[in-house]
């Protein structure tokens, strides 16, 4: 079996903000609520997929804004919910009873990241989309849209909690891609 290392590599973020879009609606269509808000909260908040499914109802019912501590790191984030509420709050509303925000049916537990994993794979090979998909797609997605859209790489370092730069690129595949796109331009 591959170690966590090696897939994290291997995973890549998103690109196409069409394929996000065929992705959430896989979700939806072919596995389940859950599994869309899971994908939905995580390319929207960049957590790492065991902070996301370690989540309680009551640590998120109600709010726009909430602080959870990392698992990996220890340090508290502040994710912002404001532009995905309204579905989370409908989620929320329809788990009755539970604890988990992705709440497993076996039991009180959440989900597994094996489960999360295949749900993903599943609803990736429904809209055709082939390579690097996994549970930290969700966290390099939100990265590479984040740099995107700002480009302040010393934010998204912060907010990804790396030590450097070099590091956030590479992990958001920024690096490779660049490096692609200058040669494909060179010419002497």
């Amino acid at each position: 079996m591959r170690n966590k290392q090696q897939e994290m590599k291997d995973v890549q973020p998103i690109r196409s903000l069409q394929k996000i879009e065929d992705m959430k609606w896989s979700l939806k269509k072919w596995c389940s609520e859950r599994d869309y808000i899971l994908f939905l909260l995580g390319i929207n908040s960049g957590l790492r997929v065991g902070d996301l499914l370690n989540i309680k109802i009551n640590e998120i019912q109600g709010k726009k804004v909430v602080s959870l501590r990392e698992g990996k790191t220890g340090k508290r984030r502040t994710i912002h919910l404001g532009n995905i509420y309204d579905e989370l709050d409908a989620y929320i509303r329809s788990l009755e009873g539970a604890e988990w925000l992705f709440p497993s049916r076996k039991g009180n537990n959440p989900i597994t990241r094996v489960q999360a994993y295949r749900q993903l794979q599943k609803a990736a090979q429904m809209v055709d989309i082939t390579v690097g998909i996994g549970t930290h797609t969700l966290r390099k997605t939100f990265g590479y849209w984040h740099y995107k859209q700002f480009k302040d790489i010393a934010e998204l370092q912060n907010i990804l909690n790396h030590a450097h730069p070099q590091i956030t690129l590479r992990y958001i595949g920024i690096t490779d891609e660049q490096i692609e796109s200058n040669l494909k331009a060179f010419r002497l």
